[in-house]
């Protein structure tokens, strides 16, 4: 067995979809049949009224994650797909953390909400409630700091992402400055995991 033959890859999916019951396990069905692991699922209606937009990050072998998007178009339910995994996007998670704070607790509470720029969207006799927002590795070292005082609950979405848009009128959503000339640039995939690339 080569060295590199565990390395997992993923790729970052978006597909628009008909909003019928059913339609999401179809596609359940279809990445446990070819052997795709689902990291993160979101879902939700779309700008097209009876259509729904799912972003998935899909992990495996590259030779299996590669082909996702054209396994996921053959489904009758699937109206777009797109692999926009080496394109220039934008994407987010969200959670939604409470966290146990009396009152000596609150005041370092929030000052690390104000350094993470997170939102207070309850208060309680006991406990807090934040809604904080980027990356991954931003949301999760925010949790491990206030894990201290008495985490309560997490609860979080999987990546929503979309095409950045063009700086050049008349090109393409989603290109790098250096694509407009229609070179072959490739982007390296970040591993900063910041949200954005």
């Amino acid at each position: 067995m080569a060295a590199n033959d565990n390395v997992s890859f993923q790729r970052t999916i978006s597909a628009l979809v008909q909003d019928r019951p059913g339609v999401l396990a179809r596609i359940a069905g279809l990445f446990r049949r070819r052997g795709f692991n689902i990291a993160s699922l979101a879902v939700g209606r779309s700008e097209q009224t009876g259509l729904s937009r799912m972003t998935f990050v899909v992990e495996g072998p590259d030779e299996v994650v590669q082909h996702v998007s054209a396994q996921l178009d053959r489904l009758i339910d699937v109206v777009e797909v797109h692999d926009i995994t080496e394109k220039n996007i934008v994407w987010r998670e969200l959670a939604l953390i409470k966290v146990t704070a009396d009152a000596l607790a609150r005041r370092e509470i929030l000052e690390l909400v104000n350094i993470f720029r997170v939102n207070v969207i309850d208060i309680g006799a006991e406990n807090l409630t934040v809604e904080i927002s980027g990356g991954r590795q931003k949301i999760d070292s925010f949790i491990e700091l206030v894990r201290k005082f008495g985490i309560e609950e997490v609860i979080r979405t999987g990546r929503v992402a979309t095409l950045r848009g063009t700086l050049i009128a008349g090109e393409a959503d989603g290109l790098f400055q250096s694509d407009t000339d229609h070179s072959s640039y490739t982007l390296p995939i970040s591993t900063d995991d910041t949200g954005s690339v």
